[in-house]
């Protein structure tokens, strides 16, 4: 029952974004890090962020966060968020080198899948409330759920998004050589879909992240359990 609710609550966000896939803050832009062009901009984005010898640095205001809480009170939809155009009927898979600038609690770097403010997918480092850094992921179909991972003490780590079009994996590792899986579960996505990268402070007065290496190949990883 819960996987015939989730599904059709799926189709129902997917649906309702189809005509409108981002949301009205978004705008059209052209910022290329690592062979990887970033076409869209939500909430500023693109106004954030410099590139310098294959690093962009992406930043965000105070109190910006993207999370839809269950209970409607703490929502909020501001994070700068850079994205590109991906084909989803075919495999691909997305990297990035990820070092936060962590000065207060939830302060993060971030990938996603996107589609609309009701539908997309955040994979994120970030500073919990302990002052512990650690990986975590945020789903959204309607609302958020939240959940916190393992405890990275890197200043960095490379994060991957792979899918193979039927399953799509997150994965990070501190050295891109050994990948810890994080997440696993059914592309249920549409054919058009975005990719990108993201700075949050939720509670905090503003933040930078540094994203390296970035790289969006039109292939999947081999091993979904081992990540490579």
């Amino acid at each position: 029952m819960k996987k015939v609710l989730l599904n059709l609550l799926i189709s129902l966000a997917v649906m309702s974004g189809c005509n409108n896939a981002l949301t009205e803050s978004s705008s059209k832009i052209s910022v290329k890090v690592s062979g990887v062009e970033f076409t869209k901009s939500l909430n500023g984005a693109g106004a954030t962020a410099t590139v310098e010898s294959d690093k962009l640095v992406l930043k965000s205001n105070a109190k910006c966060d993207n999370f839809n809480d269950p209970d409607g009170k703490l929502s909020n939809s501001t994070a700068p968020v850079l994205l590109t155009k991906i084909d989803n009927t075919k495999p691909f898979t997305f990297t990035a080198k990820v070092s936060p600038t962590f000065t207060d609690t939830y302060d993060a770097g971030a990938v996603y899948i996107y589609l609309n403010p009701k539908l997309w997918f955040k994979f994120a480092f970030e500073r919990d409330e302990r002052q512990r850094t650690r990986i975590v992921t945020v789903r959204t179909i309607e609302t958020s759920d939240d959940n916190n991972h393992d405890v990275v003490d890197n200043a960095g780590v490379y994060m991957k998004i792979s899918s193979d079009v039927q399953t799509i994996g997150f994965y990070y590792s501190p050295d891109k050589e050994d990948w810890q899986l994080v997440r696993l579960f059914k592309n249920d996505y549409p054919v058009e879909l975005w990719v990108g990268l993201s700075a949050q402070s939720p509670i905090g007065n503003g933040t930078s992240v540094t994203f390296e290496e970035c790289s969006l190949t039109q292939s999947s990883i081999k091993d979904f359990r081992m990540g490579e």
